[in-house]
């Protein structure tokens, strides 16, 4: 296969652990509080990360430059990311939470027409961005309504605008640094992060059981480690917006993974929701040899 191709496996398969990771963290939180969830998920990839490091690029050393894209990417992408998000499913609805986090490829685009050098972007991209936010709407929103806790709406933009920012940073990096060692050191600086939070919740620590002990084991492994390293070679190869749009793939997974794991219903508008969501990300990948290509912000 090519770079293109497997770029896009990297991502299919990075969506389907991210996709789960939600059933996941719906059993974890039940016993272990949210931040906390963190630390050790983090330090589980970190440990997993370290060997296949050592393996990969043995050699590669942190350098000076480098260091606040890295550490930027690690806090913005991982903690802050992670704070926002369970902070904000906390106060408004799943449905809600989904279809704001779905508003990343537009944050994309727009990030991309107005600080970058782009002239141009193709009109099937934004119509593309649309139609999967769309779908994911009709997947994520068969009983929507309105929370009314704008505290909850800010977090959950603020963890869309994280993602952005996690992208726009880690893009650069990859003219002179392996993708391991990108995703190793934005571990580091992720779960540094996470410690603060962690002790704030010390008083609700308890042991997990081995059910837990499994689910937090996929999420280390599975959903940080690996996820983020997959994302990171779909980031190198297929660009930010393309990749940000396949983001809306995962409420359409998570929705399938709770009708065959947790029994939940899924209703024919949610899988018209799924088709729609299929559709926009297809239309958003056409690509046309006349057309101007994309151009990353200098940052």
């Amino acid at each position: 296969m090519n770079k293109r191709n497997n770029a896009l496996l990297a991502i299919i398969l990075c969506v389907l652990f991210w996709g789960f990771s939600f059933i996941s963290i719906k059993v974890s939180v039940a016993v272990i509080p949210p931040m906390t969830l963190g630390v050790l998920r983090f330090a589980i990839a970190l440990v997993f990360l370290v060997f296949i490091k050592q393996k990969i690029v043995p050699g590669e050393k942190l350098k000076l430059r480098d260091l606040p894209l890295l550490a930027g990417a690690g806090i913005f992408g991982v903690t802050i990311y992670f704070f926002c998000e369970n902070n904000g499913v906390s106060l408004v609805s799943a449905s809600e939470a989904s279809i704001i986090i779905a508003s990343i490829p537009v944050l994309t685009l727009v990030v991309e027409r107005i600080f970058g050098r782009v002239k141009y972007i193709a009109l099937w991209r934004w119509l593309g961005a649309a139609v999967s936010i769309a779908g994911v709407w009709l997947v994520a929103g068969v009983s929507f309504s309105v929370s009314g806790s704008i505290l909850g709406y800010i977090y959950m933009g603020g963890a869309a605008l994280c993602w952005v920012a996690y992208c726009f940073l880690t893009r650069p990096l990859f003219t002179r640094c392996s993708r391991i060692h990108i995703v190793f050191w934005q571990t580091v600086f992720g779960f540094i992060g996470f410690i603060p939070f962690s002790l704030a919740e010390h008083s609700r620590w308890a042991m997990p059981g081995l059910p837990v002990i499994l689910h937090v084991v996929f999420l280390g492994i599975c959903c940080s480690a690996l996820g983020y390293w997959l994302y990171a070679q779909a980031l190198e190869v297929l660009g930010v917006s393309i990749s940000s749009i396949f983001i809306n793939f995962i409420p359409v997974i998570t929705a399938i993974g709770g009708f065959f794991l947790l029994g939940e219903r899924l209703y024919p508008i949610q899988w018209a929701g799924a088709a729609l969501v299929i559709s926009g990300v297809t239309l958003a990948m056409i690509e046309k040899k006349q057309s101007p290509p994309l151009e990353l912000p200098h940052l």
